[in-house]
């Protein structure tokens, strides 16, 4: 009984940690997994390199965005790291 009670401040820790740091990485990792893959031409966004621009074409793994006037860079969907919002 009383190695039981040795192990329950560890137990404790594990678990703040996880609804503290665990569970909101991958609820955050969840929805930009879903934004990624609802992603449409016309969209605002910020690559993994800190690249600004608007989705032109998406394919299955891969995204055109365009970063200037006539200039168009293909890039992997992984690496959409942000979706700017619309402003109206």
């Amino acid at each position: 009984m009383e190695a039981l009670n040795g192990f329950i401040p560890f137990i404790l820790i594990i678990v703040i940690f996880y609804f503290l740091l665990i569970r909101p990485q991958r609820m955050q990792q969840k929805k930009l997994q879903e934004q990624q893959n609802a992603m449409k031409a016309g969209d605002k966004v910020v690559t993994a390199g800190g690249i600004h621009g608007i989705v032109r074409e998406v394919e299955e793994k891969t995204v055109k965005i365009e970063v200037s006037a006539g200039v168009i860079i293909k890039f992997e969907k992984a690496s959409i790291v942000a979706f700017v919002a619309k402003e109206n």
